[in-house]
């Protein structure tokens, strides 16, 4: 059996019941299974790869808190401090009903990859709740972030592990955090990033994760002699990514036709009218049930079926595992030509599988989603230099980070004899720099 096989089955029996943690390991080792085979002998020796699958620390942490009619309720909360070879532990936390540790898990190896390709410092890291945010008054959400930060704030710290947010923690959410810590530690620091511009924060950074989504797709399309300009495009989701890469995309000159939330999915032939969409999820906090009301043409649907729409450029911005094979079949027969992931491994490995098996372009999120990280790492040097920069400074760096990654992972798979294979180049390019980080602090 061969070093690879090995691995992926001892991670699959250590970890049970953790099939999304799985799925991130195979992945990523299948895809790197030309370099490693090619440096078998020595991998093995150092046990690499044990090391790589193996997060540094796991912190799992009760989170009691009481809501507004006196009830204590008790939540889980995590920390996966993954691997921080390059630098500070660096990744989100999400607070979402379907938290659990393997969730975590498959993030944090993925954040490991992602933050190696921005070309920054920062190491792999994850952290979240099973607390579910949706439905929860203003007071309740801060009695629970205060007491979720009293036990994380034992394991983080500027130099050590910088969280931000991700699905269910947005800037109420982070402040309310960082207002803990600041009142238990006794220190002003840059702990966290996504943090308000008044206290710390850096601009771009509510933008980032979508802008970045569009500077990659757009050089991906470019590279292959293709003009993101008069393309239509189809987008899961309706947060922070999936709005700001629908800015983007019509900046760039497309047409983006379609959103979606945990209820149903929004198409609008004409264009989403993206005032609308953001008046209804970031002011309202409400269902894209009401976008009919600001369009009477648009069509609503309730349950899953964006993916059904035809399309040029799909952009999955929602969840892990949303766009499935027969989703991946239809966008073909629909003649899509390019889809980029906006959200941590939303497509499946068959779906993944049979995108590349039939010509389309295919951006995995380690490196089409890495923008809002990257972004969180320029907050990091901003906070550390005491400065702020402007809008376009901050836009311009991310542009070309973002540029950067896609020629680096383009690089990577020509190397290997798979030209055009993003997935692996992106995989390999990240997994070079971690690599030779690991190997030249010894045995840790």
């Amino acid at each position: 059996m061969s070093y690879v096989d090995e691995v992926i089955e001892a991670v699959v029996k250590k970890n049970p019941a953790e099939p999304e943690f799985h799925q991130a390991v195979k992945e990523v080792l299948e895809s790197l299974r030309v370099v490693i085979e090619a440096n078998e002998e020595k991998f093995r020796k150092d046990a690499l790869l044990e090391r790589l699958t193996e997060p540094e620390r796991v912190f799992q942490f009760r989170v009691p808190w009481v809501d507004d009619n006196g009830q204590v309720h008790v939540n889980k909360g995590y920390r996966v401090q993954f691997n921080g070879s390059i630098g500070p532990y660096k990744g989100g936390l999400r607070f979402h009903p379907s938290v659990n540790l393997g969730i975590i898990k498959f993030l944090g190896f993925e954040q490991v990859f992602k933050n190696s390709l921005t070309g920054l410092p920062i190491g792999g890291g994850k952290g979240g709740s099973d607390f579910d945010p949706k439905g929860k008054s203003d007071r309740e959400i801060m009695a629970f972030c205060q007491s979720f930060m009293t036990e994380l704030c034992k394991y983080i710290g500027a130099d050590t592990d910088v969280p931000a947010g991700d699905i269910g923690v947005g800037a109420r959410e982070i402040g309310y955090m960082f207002g803990q810590y600041k009142r238990i530690r006794s220190v002003y620091e840059g702990v966290l990033t996504g943090k308000g511009l008044s206290y710390g924060g850096s601009l771009v950074r509510t933008e980032a994760t979508g802008y970045g989504l569009l500077y990659f797709t757009k050089e991906m399309l470019a590279m292959n002699g293709v003009d993101i300009a008069g393309k239509t495009v189809a987008i899961s989701g309706a947060g922070n990514v999936a709005i700001y890469a629908a800015e983007k995309a019509m900046q760039m000159g497309a047409k983006v036709v379609t959103a979606s939330d945990s209820t149903g999915w929004i198409y609008d032939a004409e264009g989403i009218d993206l005032a609308a969409l953001k008046e209804i999820k970031e002011v309202k906090r409400a269902r894209l049930s009401e976008y009919k009301a600001y369009r009477p043409n648009a069509e609503y649907h309730e349950g899953k079926g964006v993916w059904s729409v035809k399309c040029d450029i799909a952009l999955p911005c929602a969840t892990q595992n949303e766009l499935h094979l027969e989703d991946a079949k239809t966008l073909v027969a629909n003649g899509c030509i390019a889809v980029a992931e906006g959200a941590n491994m939303p497509t499946t490995l068959e779906a993944t599988e049979y995108l590349l098996e039939n010509g389309v372009l295919f951006a995995p999120g380690k490196a089409s989603n890495a923008g809002g990280v990257a972004t969180s790492a320029l907050e990091m040097s901003q906070n550390s230099e005491r400065l702020s920069w402007t809008f376009e400074e901050v836009d311009e760096k991310l542009q070309n980070i973002m540029v950067n990654i896609c020629h680096n992972a383009a690089a990577a798979a020509e190397k290997y004899g798979v030209k055009g294979n993003y997935v692996v180049g992106a995989n390999i390019a990240g997994f070079e720099k971690v690599v030779d980080a690991m190997n030249a602090q010894g045995i840790c």
